[in-house]
């Protein structure tokens, strides 16, 4: 018998270790070359792992939810396997590592009876041979969330390209599976208790909050903006946008107020490494865009932001967020953010608290828009009003520095034209 043991590989630079988060396969299983065999997390991204045999899966090295270091033995598979004519694996042998039977177990008991019953005879008919494992196509991130709830694939039909499983599909099988199929006979259950193992991507989020919110002291600048001239210029820019260009929401106005603002306050571009004690101020305006995603948060990030237009910046904060939601993003977009915005649109509130990214020093969060009377010195008038609930980290930024900072953001905003003044 010739068996390959499948090592952890190395799934990016200076990733030493990854939690798995999927199986696709289980001891009996007739795998193929290049079939994917597992999903396993990193800090930023889920990476598949194909099989580079083919074969009969003898042995799982990891249950789901465990961290694998890199090279470390994953999976066993006997190589030397000829598929059966259906296309199933061949009747395995018994492991080598079985435990032999003792003597006096070995001899053949006396039969019962010599004539066996009917019944007997029916219940012994062999059971229908099991059909070939097929894996359900889908995306890590519709896998991760169908695992998160607890939905089985192979039951769930897919209607995208190939018959792909997508999270639309998940949404319909969550539908028809929650409808009783007699509700009057359905009791309450009070005391139902269901324990949910906290592993992927939620697990990593997590981590990070853990890291965050114990190792840095936050101080939370609340501040109004009156956003009606903004809001008055975006309803006329999307009025006239081009064909192909997207709608203009207020994040590319942040953004680019932010690029401004953060040219003159260096410090809040940062990051803070607290083991060395060392803040590194950055050229570059790398923003993470915090976004919702079915497996959970991701901070997709949008680079050199102090290159790109308001459009640009519309374009590229659409096109990282859906590889966010799809789980499509690369790596590297997914990383090096060095300021975040969080938003959580219409259900934004009035304040937040903004846990930072770390290793990043400033988080800037956005409190949904709302029409309020505003005294403008003679009689109330309708504004468009929004917060910003930005946190920061104290250890390296002062409250006043972070309320300078904010009013430098809010004056660009209040005044949107000087966005545009280079």
């Amino acid at each position: 018998m010739t068996e390959y043991v499948l090592t952890m590989p190395d799934v990016g630079e200076g990733v030493a270790e990854a939690e798995l988060v999927e199986w696709n396969v289980k001891p009996g299983d007739l795998v193929h070359e290049d079939m994917v065999l597992a999903a396993v997390m990193t800090d930023k991204a889920t990476v598949e792992i194909p099989s580079p045999v083919a074969g009969v899966v003898t042995w799982l090295a990891v249950t789901v939810g465990n961290t694998v270091p890199v090279k470390a033995p994953l999976v066993r598979i006997e190589t030397d396997v000829a598929a059966a004519p259906n296309g199933s694996a061949p009747e395995a042998e018994a492991p080598a590592q079985a435990m032999e039977a003792p003597a006096d177990m070995t001899e053949t008991p006396p039969p019962v009876e010599t004539q066996p019953s009917a019944r007997q005879t029916e219940e012994a008919a062999p059971a229908p041979a099991a059909e070939p494992h097929h894996k359900p196509l889908a995306s890590p991130a519709v896998r991760q969330r169908a695992d998160d709830l607890d939905i089985d694939l192979t039951k769930v039909k897919g209607t995208g390209p190939d018959g792909h499983i997508t999270h639309a599909d998940l949404d319909g099988f969550l539908t028809v599976r929650g409808r009783p199929e007699h509700p009057e006979q359905m009791t309450p259950r009070d005391s139902a208790v269901e324990e949910v193992k906290v592993t992927g991507l939620r697990r990593r989020i997590a981590e990070k909050m853990v890291l965050s919110a114990s190792r840095i002291p936050h101080i939370t600048y609340v501040e109004e903006i009156d956003v009606t001239d903004l809001e008055d210029l975006r309803a006329t820019m999307n009025g006239n946008r081009r064909s192909g260009q997207p709608k203009l929401t207020i994040l590319p106005f942040l953004m680019r107020a932010l690029v401004k603002a953060v040219a003159d306050h260096p410090g809040m571009n940062a990051t803070f490494d607290d083991e060395k004690a060392v803040v590194s101020h950055y050229e570059a305006v790398h923003i993470g865009i915090a976004t919702q995603t079915p497996a959970g948060l991701t901070v997709p990030v949008v680079r050199h932001t102090e290159t790109l237009g308001l459009w640009e910046c519309a374009e590229e904060v659409a096109r990282v967020a859906e590889a966010a939601r799809t789980g499509t993003a690369h790596r590297e977009e997914l990383m090096g953010s060095t300021i975040t915005i969080s938003s959580l649109g219409a259900l934004g509130g009035v304040v937040s608290t903004p846990i930072i990214n770390h290793p990043e020093v400033a988080i800037i969060g956005v409190n949904k828009i709302v029409t309020r009377p505003v005294w403008d010195g003679t009689r109330f008038v309708p504004r468009k009003m929004m917060n910003l609930s930005s946190s920061f980290d104290h250890r390296v930024v002062d409250g006043w520095d972070a309320a300078v900072f904010i009013q430098a953001v809010k004056a660009l905003l209040e005044k949107p034209a000087l966005i545009f003044i280079e």
